[in-house]
């Protein structure tokens, strides 16, 4: 089957520095954060290794958009989480939707 340029090849796994390279943060309060919620469980390999999926890249973005944004402490995050989590993973998709969007608009303006 030939290789089509059209399709996005997505990673199965992040490593730790690749995540705290998207979050901007040190690996410890990515450490620190799978400690305190429950949601957050990467894949270890046998080193030990965290291995991170998209649906651990989605958490950490509630996580933080919860904490640094909106102002949560963290037993308020976890509450919120616990509740709502259907809630915040529906606004977490309209927020990435719209980020893709953004970056298309002024990928376009940038191309006039």
């Amino acid at each position: 089957m030939p290789y089509k340029e059209s399709d996005e090849i997505k990673k199965m796994y992040y490593t730790m520095g690749e995540v705290t390279a998207m979050f901007n943060v040190a690996p410890s309060q990515i450490r620190f954060y799978e400690k305190e919620f429950s949601i957050l469980k990467p894949k270890k390999n046998k080193k030990g290794n965290r291995l991170f999926r998209e649906e651990d890249i989605s958490n950490l973005k509630i996580i933080f958009s919860l904490i640094k944004e909106k102002g949560y402490t963290l037993q308020g995050a976890r509450d919120y989480l616990k509740s709502n989590k259907k809630e915040a993973n529906n606004t977490q998709d309209i927020i990435d939707s719209l980020e893709r969007i953004k970056t298309f608009l002024i990928e376009v303006r940038e191309g006039l």
